[in-house]
C-alpha cells in the first residue's frame, strides 16, 4: 500500500482579514442590540444572537484544515469530517495562484473561515472550492468537473498527485 501524504491548509491574509472583520461585525451588532432598550427581548436580542451564532458555528464547521493525498482520493479535512475527491478520472492538477480572482460565488462561503462551495469564473467555469489561501491555489480537473484547493506546498501537492 502506498503511503498517504498530508498537506496543511494555511490561512492567507485575505481569509484572515475577512474572518476577523466578519466576526467583529457580528459581535458589534450583538453589543449594539444589547445596549438598546426594548420590550421584546426574544425578538430583538435572542433571535439575532441565535442567527449570528449559528452563522459563525456553521462556517466554522466547514473550515478547511488540510488535505491528504491517498492512492485513490484527495481528502479535504474539515473540522469533524473529510470530503473525498476521487483521483479516478483526474485529468490534470496545476498550480494556478490567484485563480479565484474575479470569481462569482454561486452558493457557499466567501471568506468566513474558508472559501468553499460553488463558484464560477470565466476561465474555470463552474467549480467547487476548498480554499484557505488565494495565493496557493491548485486547480484539479476531471472530465466533467473542476475543483480548487490550496495546500501549503502547491508544487509538492501537484507532484504527489501526478508523479
Amino acid at each position: 500500500m502506498e503511503p498517504m501524504k498530508r498537506f496543511s491548509a494555511p490561512w492567507g491574509k485575505t481569509l484572515g482579514w475577512v474572518s476577523v472583520l466578519s466576526t467583529l461585525l457580528c459581535v458589534g451588532v450583538l453589543v449594539l442590540l444589547a445596549m438598546v432598550p426594548h420590550q421584546d427581548t426574544i425578538r430583538h436580542f435572542v433571535l439575532p444572537f441565535g442567527f449570528i451564532f449559528a452563522l459563525q458555528f456553521l462556517a466554522a464547521l466547514f473550515t478547511i484544515r488540510g488535505y491528504t493525498v491517498t492512492p485513490d482520493a484527495i481528502l479535504v479535512h474539515r473540522l469533524f469530517w473529510d470530503t473525498r475527491l476521487p483521483r479516478e478520472g483526474l485529468v490534470s492538477a496545476t498550480v494556478e495562484p490567484k485563480v479565484m480572482n474575479c470569481s462569482l460565488r454561486i452558493c457557499g462561503n466567501g471568506g468566513l473561515f474558508s472559501f468553499s462551495g460553488w463558484f464560477w469564473s470565466k476561465s474555470l467555469r463552474r467549480y467547487k472550492a476548498y480554499v484557505t489561501d488565494l495565493n496557493r491555489t491548485v486547480v484539479l480537473r476531471w472530465e466533467k468537473r473542476t475543483a480548487v484547493v490550496s495546500p501549503d506546498d502547491p508544487e509538492g501537492f501537484v507532484q504527489e498527485l501526478m508523479g
